[in-house]
Parts: structure tokens; C-alpha cells; sequence
């Protein structure tokens, strides 16, 4: 899969069949519109791709929003790549770009730039300056600039459409097996391990710790989880909250990794979330608190 950071396309990736959108999750509706898309380029004997933005939009008009994404820009081209793509574009969104007008979009980036046959995008689709373009736009413009516009509408599970929107609501509500059956694999938040107060060590559970950064924000709690790099894979459990039994002041994603003592800072590694065990609580003391993760830990190694 090529990778474009910039609107310089190759031109064995142009008459190509495009799919446009976020993608944030690549949850199963994304994967629905993308595999039709795969399919009619294998059919046309054309090149296939995708077209995102970086940052998201939204996250990009509204500084206040933090902890948003369903999975990061590398984990993003990660998914893609599984799904077979010939090229990804990453369009910089920033404030030139987003004062494109619908019709300079497609003009400068759709016709010119990327000079795709068929474009595939879900039937909600705003874009260009002040989100006036929609679906209706891009079909007023095709025949002049010379492509088809695929229109791909929600897929839905037990009666309700997939969505961002909601996978993040559960993220936050903690239920992490609705989670895992939307997107069709673990959610996973990846992350470097960062040097905490090592309080988990002295108490005989040393922990990774890692900055949620600006990954969807889980229900406080503790969760049954599955960690791994390149070099392990190993359950563990996994605490995220700010620690009131210490008087914790800042939100953080600890992880005891069951069969795995060495020192791993700096390293990168997966916390999969497979299970939530419970909410996070204050403990009147350090006994208590040791004799909760016992439990907890006990019940992870049954369940998870």
C-alpha cells in the first residue's frame, strides 16, 4: 500500500476507485463500504484507494475535543492495509484546506489531483467549506469532471446503524464486547510506556503506564485485556482512572501484565480491551486495594 502525505499521485494510481471518509474505528460499516469498493476496482481492473484526513475535522474546528479517535492515524493505516488498498492519501486539514469551496474540491483535489473513476462515500457525506457539499453536490458535478458517485448507505446490527458515534458511546460506557463485535476485532489502545511513581511495583503488581493521548475515553475502571508487541503477547489487566486511593490527579492507562517482570519503558505495546471487570473506586487502604486486585486479577484469568 502506497502512502501519499501530499496530492502528488502517481499515475498508476489515478483512474482509480476512491473511497473517501474519516474511517475513524474502520468499524464494520467502514469495512462494508470499503470492500465494495475493492470489489468494483477488481472488476474494472483498477487501482484502489483511499482518501482521509489528517487531523479530523472535527478535532481540527474544535480545539476543546481531546479524547475522540476510535484508534490512532497509525493503527488507522494498519486496518487499511489489511483491506488490500493499492494507496492511502492523507490530506493535511488544516485552515487553507478547509476554505475549499464543495466545487473546488472536487475540481482541485477529486478531478485534478486524484482523477478517480468512481467515488465511493456513505450517504451522510458533507465536505468542502462549511460542510455545504454533500451527496447531491458531488452527483451535480461527476459528468464534468468525469467520474460516478457511489452512494453507500449505513450498515446496521440488530436494527441500529454502525457508527463512530456510537462505538464511542459504548467505549465510554464500558461496554467493550458490543465494542469488539462493531469494529470486528479488540479495541486497542497503542501507546509508549512512560515512568509512573512505580506504587504498582512496591505492591508486588508493577504496571506499564501509558498516556491515553487522544484516544476515546473508556469508562473509569478495571479491564480484562490482551497486551502485546512485537516480541510477546500475554493477558493482563488493566486499570484507567486517576488512582483516588493515591490522590491521583492525572488520567492514565495502567497495565499489569500477567507472566512479564522486565522493564519495558519506552517500548510500544497493545492494550486490547476484551472485558470490563468494574468501576473504578477508592480504597480505605493499601490491604484493601491488594486484596481487590487479587480478586480481579483472578477473575480476568478465568474470563479473558
Amino acid at each position: 500500500m502506497k502512502i501519499y502525505n501530499n496530492l502528488i499521485i502517481n499515475r498508476k494510481h489515478q483512474n482509480s476507485v476512491v473511497a473517501i471518509g474519516n474511517f475513524d474505528g474502520i468499524h464494520l460499516g467502514h469495512q462494508k463500504v470499503l470492500n465494495r469498493a475493492r470489489q468494483k476496482a477488481k472488476k474494472n481492473r483498477l487501482p484502489f484507494g483511499v482518501i482521509t484526513f489528517e487531523p479530523m475535522p472535527v478535532m481540527f474546528f474544535n480545539k476543546k475535543i481531546k479524547n475522540h479517535r476510535i484508534n490512532s492515524l497509525l493503527q488507522k493505516k494498519t486496518q487499511l492495509k489489511k483491506l488490500k488498498l493499492d494507496f492511502l492519501i492523507i490530506i493535511n486539514f488544516n485552515k487553507k484546506f478547509s476554505k475549499l469551496s464543495a466545487e473546488q474540491f472536487i475540481k482541485r483535489i477529486i478531478f485534478k489531483k486524484v482523477k478517480c473513476k468512481f467515488l465511493y462515500v456513505s450517504n451522510n457525506f458533507k465536505f468542502g467549506f462549511k460542510r455545504k457539499g454533500n451527496i447531491q453536490t458531488l452527483k451535480k458535478y461527476s459528468n464534468s469532471y468525469n467520474f460516478k458517485t457511489m452512494i453507500t448507505h449505513p450498515l446496521t446490527k440488530t436494527a441500529k446503524v454502525i457508527s463512530s458515534t456510537i462505538i464511542r458511546k459504548k467505549i465510554s460506557q464500558g461496554k467493550i464486547y458490543e465494542v469488539n463485535k462493531l469494529l470486528n476485532r479488540n479495541w486497542c489502545i497503542q501507546g509508549k510506556v512512560i515512568k509512573g511513581h512505580r506504587r504498582g511495583r512496591t505492591i508486588g503488581f508493577p504496571t506499564c503506564n501509558i498516556n491515553i493521548s487522544d484516544y476515546a475515553m473508556p469508562k473509569l475502571g478495571v479491564y480484562g485485556v490482551k497486551v502485546n508487541n512485537a516480541k510477546f503477547q500475554r493477558k493482563g489487566i488493566a486499570n484507567i482512572g486517576y488512582r483516588p486511593t493515591f490522590n491521583g490527579q492525572n488520567l492514565l492507562l495502567e497495565v499489569n501484565i500477567f507472566g512479564i517482570n522486565k522493564n519495558l519503558y519506552n517500548k510500544v505495546i497493545n492494550v486490547n480491551f476484551i472485558k470490563f471487570i468494574r468501576s473504578e473506586k477508592k480504597f480505605k487502604d493499601l490491604e484493601q486495594l491488594k486484596k481487590q486486585i487479587k480478586v480481579d486479577i483472578n477473575r480476568v484469568k478465568k474470563n479473558v
